[in-house]
């Protein structure tokens, strides 16, 4: 494998760990409009890194589709609104890490989210110099194998990798035709990866040693 000259990053599992947050958004979304479901942390820890039409499905349904993401909707702008707030807790060595890598590569993070919870994470996290860019899901409802590239030739990325931790991110890059690199601290867990890091500062350390 030739030596990157971006990395680009998962966040949720990846970077942080904002489940906590998450059920809170769907359960306030909940309460408000009297659905009697209550999410809890390990449910939605098994479906984190899922598009939000799949999303809205497993976690709702008995709801037709067009309610179901008007629910979703209210619970990405509840989300936006208690993030700044509750935030998430970041892994061990990913702020310092993030910033020491972007003085050797392009940083870029993208995920499977809504829109504006990336800069929020970006904005909690302190690393907003660290990233060259991000995109999320949210932003035009395709898969992250069709953002990756987007990314790619946005900043004519000659030898990009993408950071995660779950197999459909294992997937979604190889159908990117870059190198995927896993995180097994996270969310998920995939035998299909090109460098496998089970902490934070030994992917650091193996990126700014290249």
């Amino acid at each position: 494998m030739q030596k990157p000259d971006s990395l680009i990053f998962d966040m949720d599992g990846t970077l942080w760990d904002a489940v906590d947050t998450y059920a809170s958004s769907w359960n306030l979304i909940f309460e408000k409009l009297a659905i009697n479901r209550i999410i809890g942390r390990d449910e939605l820890m098994g479906l984190m890194g899922m598009e939000g039409k799949k999303l809205t499905k497993a976690l709702m349904p008995d709801f037709d589709e067009n309610r179901a993401q008007e629910i979703y909707m209210d619970v990405n702008e509840t989300r936006r609104q208690i993030l700044p707030i509750s935030g998430g807790n970041m892994y061990s060595g990913v702020t310092e890490g993030m910033r020491l890598l972007a003085s050797k590569y392009k940083v870029f993070i993208l995920s499977n989210c809504a829109v504006g919870i990336i800069p929020l994470f970006i904005a909690w996290a302190g690393i907003g110099d660290s990233i060259t860019d991000y995109i999320a899901y949210g932003e035009n409802y395709m898969p992250k194998h069709h953002n990756i590239q987007l990314l790619i030739d946005k900043h004519q990325l000659k030898s990009a990798v993408y950071v995660g931790d779950t197999q459909g991110d294992a997937e979604q890059t190889r159908m990117a035709g870059i190198p995927f690199i896993f995180v097994s601290y996270g969310f998920g867990k995939t035998d299909d990866y090109e460098h496998k890091f089970n902490d934070f500062e030994s992917l650091t350390s193996y990126y700014m040693g290249l």
